[in-house]
């Protein structure tokens, strides 16, 4: 008998919901552990500013990567077996990273554990799918979002606390490895196997076709380069504040610097708000609103005052998940009326996000050491402002549905 799904309030649908919470906590705890870190990475092992945010970086090309794989492998081997191996790998990885004894190690630990948390994103929103019911998919997936923005905010702030507490990065690190494991030992125990997954045999060559497909469409290409772009402008911010915050005039610990990681949840509520705008006025009209808003946000933390700095940090984090989410959830919906493959292009954007925070992230590191603060606002504006532009040719782009914008 084929599998309806769970429905709210059954024992399935909660053990679901609050496993890929978890899952996602536990992902994006990791995948950020060392961004509050960088001063004491760059001090420690005497790299530069911009070395030192490569450990960030070098984790966004390996879940970049592995995305590409991750997506087609658990259509044979299951999501919930790929779900377990991607969190189990990436403690191990993280664990190894706390203890890397040089330099290149933790680089190369750090790209290695990015490509194992990599399984969760591609393949959540599928595993939702074939597992609940439709008419509870949206909320589920609302509270999965949420997982995995509140790891976002607990892997810069666990690391920076634990950092502080322990005496070093390492201890920063593994207080984020501990936050994983116990989430990955919660996704184990309580996550439901699946009972709607239908495997599909390996085919390369329908997967180059899909590929193609999805890269064929110019509004879809514009989507992929915005979320690159949009992403590449938050973490080209986020990777330097802490230098900022470190140097004068401000002169804060790690742990009291980690505390603007705070306004990351503002992002949840964003996304939410500007994904209601969008479907009253349109997301042609939405994206460039988004981009708007984050531009603000950056210049805003110019001047030498802390709490103009901090707001114009929340104000980064509103603008670009309204970017983000909007454009995100239109990839999919335009693949399938385009008769293209909706995970396929899913997939894409995914790609190309996470390759935008590696490239510009790095950048980022370039521009804080040519000049400083202003450097990093300067690429994180000049990348805002591409999504603009990006945006208003997607205005000229033909809609496939009469009447939506």
């Amino acid at each position: 008998m084929r599998h309806e799904g769970y429905l709210p309030g059954s024992s399935g649908y909660r053990r679901i919901v609050w496993s890929l919470f978890a899952a996602g906590l536990a992902t994006f705890t990791l995948l950020y552990s060392t961004q509050a870190l960088l001063p004491d990475l760059r001090r420690d092992f005497d790299v530069s500013t911009g070395a030192s945010t490569l450990s960030v970086s070098l984790a966004m090309f390996g879940i970049g990567a592995g995305l590409l794989i991750a997506g087609p492998l658990s259509d044979v081997v299951g999501r919930t077996r790929l779900i377990h191996l991607s969190l189990g790998a990436s403690v191990v990885i993280g664990f190894a990273s706390a203890l890397a004894p040089t330099w290149e190690a933790l680089l190369a630990l750090r790209f290695a554990d990015g490509f194992a948390l990599a399984g969760l994103p591609a393949v959540a929103t599928a595993y939702l799918r074939e597992e609940l019911h439709p008419s509870s998919q949206g909320r589920a997936a609302g509270l999965y979002v949420g997982g995995t923005a509140f790891g976002g905010m607990s892997g810069r702030l666990v690391s920076g606390f634990g950092a502080e507490l322990g005496g070093g990065w390492r201890w920063g690190i593994a207080a984020t490895v501990l936050v994983g494991l116990a989430c990955a030992v919660l996704v184990r125990l309580a996550l439901p196997a699946s009972r709607g997954f239908e495997p599909a045999p390996g085919n390369p060559r329908a997967l180059a076709a899909m590929t193609r497909r999805a890269l064929s469409d110019p509004a879809l290409l514009a989507l992929y380069a915005i979320g690159g772009c949009s992403l590449g402008a938050m973490v080209a911010l986020f990777n330097t504040i802490g230098f900022r915050l470190a140097d004068p005039p401000f002169a804060l610990g790690i742990g009291a610097a980690s505390l603007v990681f705070l306004v990351y949840p503002l992002g949840t509520v964003s996304s939410t708000w500007f994904g209601d705008l969008a479907d009253r006025h349109g997301r042609r009209t939405v994206i460039p609103i988004g981009a708007a808003v984050a531009v603000v946000g950056a210049l805003l933390t110019l001047p030498d005052v802390l709490s103009l700095v901090v707001a114009g940090m929340g104000l980064l984090v509103i603008g670009f998940f309204a970017v983000h989410g909007v454009a995100s959830g239109w990839v999919p919906l335009r693949a399938h009326l385009g008769g293209t493959s909706a995970g396929q292009a899913a997939s894409l954007y995914l790609f190309t996000y996470y390759l935008g925070s590696a490239v510009f992230g790095t950048a980022s590191g370039a521009a804080w050491t040519r000049a400083g603060w202003p450097g990093s606002v300067a690429l994180s504006v000049v990348l805002m402002l591409l999504v603009v532009v990006l945006a208003v040719l997607l205005r000229r782009t033909p809609s496939l549905v009469p009447g939506m914008r």
